[in-house]
C-alpha cells in the first residue's frame, strides 16, 4: 500500500466520502488512489474556488467535512477565496495540497512555493506530510482538526513522494472534541440582564444558535422578557420559514445598521460578535452599536447555543410556549420582475427541505421579510465577503442534501468569479 492509498482509507475510516478536486500532475497518485479504493466519491472542479466553495457547503449541510484536493501552492492560492468564505463560516474541510516531492523541493522547480505559508491565513491547522507511513495517521489528526467545534478549515500538504512510496499504514478514526458548553456564570448573567435592564437586544449568530432547536428555547425567553432578537448580517445556515422564529437581521449598509441599534443598551451575544461595519468609511462609526452599550456573552461561537438558551430559559423561570405562525404562503405573484415578487415566488413555490444560497446581493436585500412565511428550509449566506462563492456552495449544499431542492440566488457579477461551477 502507498501513501496515497493509506490517505484514503484512513479518510473512509474516519467518515469523510466525498472528495471535491481540481488535480495535477503531484496529486496522480491520490487520483489513482481514488479509482482503486471504493467508497469515496470524486467530484472534478474546473477552478480552485468551485473546490473550496463546494465542500464549504457540503459541511453546512451535511455537518460533516468533504476532502479537498489542490494542486501545490499556486492552486491552493487559487482556491483561497472559498477558503476565506469557510473559514469565515466556521465549515470543517479537509484540505489536501500535493507539492514537489521532499527531495525535488530544494531545487526552486518553477511551481514551488511557501505552500504552508499561504494555508495559514485561511486554516485553523495545518501540516505537511513527512513520510507515506505517517500520511494515515497526518489525515486522521486533520479530519479530527475539521470537525473540532465550531468547524475548521485543517490543511494536509502532500509531497509527491510521500503519496507513491510503499508502507502507507491505515488510520483509525480519532475522537471528536464534545462542543464546548456555555459557562454557568455566563447563564447568571444573562439572566441578570434580561430581568433587571431595559433595551435588550439578543444577537444570534455561529453554527447553532440559529437552528430550529435553538430558536424554540429562544421564544420562550423573548415571550418571559420582552428582549428583542436579531441575527448577524450574514450567516451560514439559517432555519427559517414556517415553525420557526422570523427572524431579521442585522442591516449591511452602515447608516440602516446604526440606526436599527440605536436604542439598544444592553446586547446579549450568542454565538455572534458585536456588529461592526464591512469596511471602515470617513465619517461614519466603525461600530454599529451605541458605543455605550453593555456586552454580555451567553456563548462563543464554537460553544453549543442551543443547550445555552435552554439553561437561561430555565434560569429565568419561562415557560415554554409555541413559536407563533408566520402568516399564510402568498399566491404565486404576477407582472414584472423585481425584487419583492422574486420573494413572493419564493415563498409561494419553495418546498419543505429547500436550502437557498443566497449571493443576490444588492438586488435580494429585502427577499428576508417576505418569506418568513414559506416551507420551512435553509438559507444560507456569504460569511466572509470574497464574492463567487453562490454556485460552488451551492454544488456542495446539493451533493451533502440528497434529493433535497437548491436554490441559488446569484448575483450577475459576482457569479462572474466562478462561472466554472456552471
Amino acid at each position: 500500500m502507498n501513501g496515497a492509498e493509506s490517505l484514503v482509507h484512513s479518510l473512509l475510516k474516519s467518515g469523510v466520502d466525498v472528495c471535491f478536486a481540481n488535480p495535477g500532475t503531484s496529486e496522480m497518485h491520490f487520483v489513482a488512489a481514488l479509482d482503486r479504493v471504493p467508497g469515496m466519491r470524486c467530484v472534478l472542479g474546473l477552478q480552485e474556488n468551485v473546490v473550496t466553495g463546494a465542500a464549504d457547503g457540503y459541511w453546512r449541510i451535511a455537518g460533516r467535512p468533504a476532502v479537498t484536493l489542490l494542486h501545490c501552492g499556486p492552486g491552493l492560492s487559487n482556491g483561497m477565496a472559498g477558503l476565506h468564505d469557510a473559514r469565515r463560516a466556521h465549515s470543517g474541510i479537509v484540505n489536501c495540497v500535493g507539492d514537489q516531492a521532499t527531495y525535488h523541493r530544494p531545487l526552486d522547480a518553477p511551481l514551488t512555493a511557501d505552500t504552508e505559508g499561504y494555508a495559514r491565513g485561511v486554516s485553523a491547522w495545518v501540516r505537511t506530510a513527512s513520510r507515506a507511513s505517517e500520511v494515515g495517521a497526518d489525515v486522521a489528526v486533520a479530519v479530527q482538526a475539521a470537525r473540532t467545534a465550531p468547524g475548521q478549515v485543517a490543511t494536509l500538504i502532500l509531497p509527491s513522494d510521500t503519496c507513491w512510496d510503499a508502507g502507507g499504514q491505515v488510520a483509525e478514526a480519532l475522537p471528536v472534541p464534545a462542543m464546548p458548553q456555555a459557562d454557568g456564570h455566563a447563564i447568571q448573567a444573562a439572566a441578570k440582564v434580561l430581568r433587571e435592564k431595559p433595551d435588550v437586544l439578543i444577537l444570534l449568530g455561529g453554527p447553532t444558535a440559529l437552528t430550529a432547536a435553538a430558536q424554540a428555547e429562544l421564544q420562550r425567553i423573548i415571550a418571559h422578557t420582552g428582549a428583542h432578537v436579531l441575527a448577524e448580517t450574514s450567516n451560514a445556515k439559517i432555519e427559517r420559514g414556517q415553525g420557526r422564529m422570523p427572524l431579521d437581521r442585522v442591516p449591511y449598509p452602515p447608516d440602516a445598521a446604526v440606526e436599527r441599534l440605536k436604542g439598544y443598551r444592553q446586547l446579549i451575544l450568542v454565538g455572534a460578535k458585536a456588529p461592526v461595519g464591512f469596511f471602515g468609511y470617513p465619517n461614519h462609526p466603525s461600530l454599529h452599536y451605541p458605543p455605550q452599550a453593555e456586552i454580555t456573552v451567553l456563548t462563543r461561537q464554537e460553544q453549543d447555543a442551543v443547550t445555552a438558551l435552554a439553561a437561561l430559559a430555565e434560569e429565568l423561570g419561562a415557560p415554554r410556549v409555541a413559536i407563533p405562525g408566520n402568516g399564510p404562503r402568498p399566491e404565486r405573484p404576477r407582472g414584472a420582475p423585481s425584487p419583492e415578487g422574486l420573494a413572493r415566488v419564493l415563498a409561494a413555490l419553495l418546498p419543505e427541505g429547500a436550502i437557498v444560497v443566497d449571493e443576490s446581493v444588492t438586488y435580494g436585500r429585502g427577499l428576508s421579510p417576505l418569506t418568513h412565511c414559506a416551507a420551512p428550509h435553509d438559507w444560507l449566506q456569504n460569511r466572509g465577503g470574497a464574492i463567487g462563492y453562490g454556485f460552488p456552495v451551492a454544488i456542495g449544499a446539493a451533493i451533502a442534501g440528497g434529493g433535497r431542492r437548491v436554490v441559488a440566488l446569484q448575483a450577475d457579477g459576482s457569479g462572474m468569479y466562478t462561472l466554472q461551477a456552471g
